[in-house]
């Protein structure tokens, strides 16, 4: 087995493949901080460490390389907008895999806030397979805003190599004010 040293990035695609009516922008944009000089955040992404999967792919084919992305992953980071749909698409069959098979930390970042102090206020955002390992407790998370020094900060400090010190205890863990404060988010 490979090291466990990617980050999973799953978002809801809205059924669409036009980035710019989905939530695949976001992706793009993580991307665009990974790759500048002019921003902190630098993470592996998982996707980009197996073939491409085409749109047209039959779902099995889709499956399978989702899963081999995961298990290759040290943690996943999950973007959550206004627009996530609750029970569409491949979102749910990433986070239960994530979760139930590879058992990786969640970093659920959420879109439109500046900073988060209480994961249940975006509640009507969670994607089902993320509420239901929330209320069944089988969940390692933190919430966070979708914002680069708190996604750097998550993807650095939360993973399954993270010392015993520092993993996350509950699936509805968050940053207090003074780390959003530190990153002039607040």
């Amino acid at each position: 087995m490979a090291y466990r040293n990617g980050t999973y990035v799953a978002f809801d695609g809205q059924g669409t493949t036009d980035p710019t009516q989905s939530n695949l922008k976001y992706l793009g944009l993580l991307r665009s901080w990974n790759n500048s000089k002019n921003y902190e955040l630098t993470f592996s992404d998982s996707h980009l460490k197996t073939y491409r999967v085409l749109d047209t792919s039959q779902r099995r084919t889709l499956e399978n390389r989702l899963m081999e992305r995961l298990r290759n992953s040290k943690n996943m980071l999950l973007i959550l907008s206004q627009n996530t749909n609750y029970d569409r698409g491949m979102l749910n069959f990433e986070i239960e895999k994530a979760v139930d098979v590879y058992k990786l930390p969640i970093i659920v970042a959420y879109t439109g806030c500046d900073y988060l102090l209480d994961a249940r206020k975006y509640s009507n955002r969670w994607p089902k397979a993320l509420e239901e390992r929330i209320d069944n407790g089988s969940l390692l998370a933190i919430h966070i805003s979708f914002k680069e020094k708190a996604i750097m900060n998550a993807i650095d400090q939360f993973s399954i190599h993270s010392s015993e010190d520092n993993r996350l205890t509950s699936a509805l863990c968050t940053y207090v004010e003074d780390a959003y404060r530190s990153w002039n988010y607040l």
